[in-house]
């Protein structure tokens, strides 16, 4: 069994990305890492090839800064990576998502428990998507809690933006993957790098939705979706992470919006019922 990890990445020094922890944190149990590097503003390419490791190999790639349809730019990205793997499976780390090292033999063993089994087409994570500081995550329907981050390399699969995967069937039909739970958490740290890299980070991508940058002030948000972090963060970031204390707090004068007011009607139903009730992009079948 083997395993080619991929992602996708431009400009990751100036919008702060913690990329090379990424990359480092899956290196020990894939057989090759594909990165796809976009011509960047910055020393990104240079860092990732100081990392010196003959598992990664480097592709060099232009954005086409015409397409500006619903993310598909980042879908196109991402499947130049993952058309260039090699292995059985096909894992697909973003920039700022990171793996703990205490998670790589869980999925090392989902994979290799699967990898035979036709009806499993891909595996998820739990998501901890960490906002403001490192002790301080969302929890809400509005942040998917489970993703499907690693598919096999023979199912024909495409992405429509850089978040998901659909499976074509009759060359036509695109369907969510059928997964299994690897047990393991994805820690989800784009929220967490300062305002100021957040910001131009807006102001660089949001054309390739047909959008216009508007000003984050990460305090412009519901706070009770902000809960406290008590678990331990994977060592590879650690040093990266703002040396913050305390939950993070939202602006308590906040004026919800017409989402967020339905995201709490959906979090009482989850709560009363047993529910979960987030966007989700596999169909769990084991």
């Amino acid at each position: 069994m083997t395993i080619s990890a991929f992602t996708f990445i431009k400009n990751g020094e100036i919008l702060g990305y913690p990329f090379l922890q990424s990359i480092k944190s899956i290196l020990s149990i894939v057989d090759e890492f594909v990165v796809n590097v976009g011509d960047s503003e910055d020393d990104t390419l240079q860092l990732i090839q100081s990392l010196n490791d003959p598992k990664i190999r480097i592709i060099q790639s232009k954005w086409n800064d015409k397409m500006k349809d619903r993310g598909y730019v980042y879908g196109q990205q991402k499947m130049i990576a993952q058309f260039n793997c090699t292995s059985d499976w096909a894992f697909y780390l973003e920039g700022d998502e990171i793996i703990h090292e205490n998670d790589l033999q869980k999925i090392k063993d989902t994979c290799e428990q699967y990898v035979d089994d036709d009806d499993v087409e891909a595996v998820t994570f739990d998501y901890f998507h960490f906002y403001g500081n490192a002790n301080s995550y969302l929890d809400s329907p509005a942040w998917y809690r489970r993703e499907a981050r690693i598919i096999k390399n023979s199912v024909r699969s495409y992405a429509p933006d850089g978040l998901f995967w659909l499976v074509l069937e009759k060359n036509k039909i695109g369907r969510y993957p059928n997964a299994v739970h690897s047990g393991a958490n994805m820690y989800h740290y784009g929220w967490v790098r300062s305002e100021e890299q957040m910001n131009l980070k807006s102001q660089k991508v949001q054309k390739y939705w047909n959008k216009k940058h508007k000003a984050i002030d990460y305090k412009e948000i519901d706070g009770q979706i902000i809960k406290e972090f008590k678990g331990s963060h994977p060592t590879i970031v650690k040093d990266w992470l703002p040396k913050v204390e305390g939950l993070f707090k939202a602006n308590p004068d906040y004026k919800l919006t017409r989402k967020e007011k339905k995201h709490r009607i959906m979090i009482k139903l989850e709560n009363w019922f047993g529910l979960e009730l987030s966007k989700k992009h596999y169909k769990l079948i084991k």
